[in-house]
């Protein structure tokens, strides 16, 4: 994995437009900055198959140091550098992001931040649920609004072959109606759908779900990283799922609720509540993507399947860099920015480098 160092002297000269500028900055295709993923740490206690196989993340992995992750305050003053440029939502990703110790106290620092109309932020947080129940009320009392929650089975042998670490679903279900206890809503369910993995639990899952008030998604399995094996004969089109649960439940197509929305979103049509489908392999969604996202150790990647970060956290210890300094260096970096791996994906010449693993960014 390669990163990106370059000097913040250095860069400003290669920036024309200064921090003053009122302008939010658009990147190389015109898309705006809105939504920013804060990973904070790199470690997982599940080894999925599909983000961090036992054969690469074993025992012997070695994680970043503690001295290498930022610090809560560096993660908010960098927040806040982003909300100048036009970030409105906020999703904190891992790893597993309840693994960090004492999460609550860095969620009430980012709950504090407010758009320069004084609004505050969409703070959300992704996360396999295996805390959430023990961790759902002190995350709400912090300030977050919401969470997501990957499950991709409820078959507990399934489940736990997935999460490879004999985890029960069981565990995970009690996180979901605990974080809907305390108001963590509406809540987003995640299943990264296989072929011949755990295709066959799709309509189950739609059939817990329904009526529930949580959000469903179905997610194409994607070539995160470099160590997923993943192949094209895996990935089972959204398309086909929509059939096949408009078969048994019919439904009807929804409007996005906001530009850059990754999920194509349906609803029952007898009032059942909504399902989503991402789509990323076969329907790329490049086009208006609006995302950056924030490693543990202060690197940004513009793209989820990037190879190389814009290193960040020297600006932030050197003592000198103010936070205007910064913002116009990352104005001039999304400008640069012309990603759109998934729209070339399956081209002929498709670049084929060494990508970023899941865990590091967050999903």
């Amino acid at each position: 994995m390669q990163e990106v160092r370059i000097p913040l002297s250095s860069l400003a000269r290669r920036v024309c437009v200064a921090d003053t500028d009122p302008a939010e900055p658009l990147d190389a295709l015109q898309r705006p900055l809105r939504d920013l993923r804060i990973s904070v740490t790199d470690r997982c206690n599940f080894r999925c198959a599909y983000c961090m196989p036992k054969e690469h993340f074993g025992p012997g992995f070695k994680f970043l140091p503690h001295a290498a992750l930022l610090s809560f305050e560096e993660i908010t003053r960098l927040a806040g550098v982003f909300v100048r440029l036009g970030v409105r939502k906020l999703r904190l990703t891992g790893g597993e992001p309840l693994l960090r110790r004492e999460l609550p106290r860095l969620i009430e620092q980012l709950a504090g931040l407010r758009s320069p109309e004084g609004e505050a932020l969409d703070l959300t947080l992704t996360t396999n649920g295996s805390l959430l129940a023990r961790q759902a009320r002190a995350l709400k009392e912090a300030g977050l609004q919401r969470v997501t929650v990957s499950l991709d089975a409820l078959d507990d042998a399934v489940f736990r072959r997935m999460n490879d670490v004999d985890f029960p679903v069981a565990d995970v279900l009690a996180g979901l109606d605990a974080a809907q206890s305390v108001g963590l809503g509406p809540i987003k369910v995640n299943m990264v759908v296989q072929r011949g993995v755990n295709d066959h639990e799709v309509e189950r899952m739609a059939a817990h779900f329904r009526g529930t008030g949580m959000v469903l998604r179905f997610i194409e399995f994607m070539d995160v990283g470099s160590h997923n094996d993943w192949r094209l004969d895996q990935v089972l089109p959204s398309r086909e799922l929509v059939q096949r649960i408009g078969a048994r439940w019919p439904l009807r197509p929804l409007q996005a609720s906001k530009p850059g929305e990754t999920a194509e979103r349906w609803a029952y049509a007898d009032g059942g509540g909504e399902i989503g489908f991402i789509s990323s392999v076969t329907q790329a969604f490049c086009g208006d993507c609006n995302r950056a996202r924030l490693s543990t150790d202060g690197r940004l990647y513009t793209c989820l399947f990037a190879h190389q970060g814009l290193l960040l956290r020297d600006w932030l210890r050197d003592g000198r860099s103010s936070d205007a300094d910064i913002a116009a260096q990352l104005r001039g970096h999304w400008r640069q920015r012309q990603d759109r791996y998934s729209q070339l994906r399956l081209q002929p010449g498709a670049p084929a480098a060494a990508k970023v693993e899941m865990h590091f960014i967050g999903g």
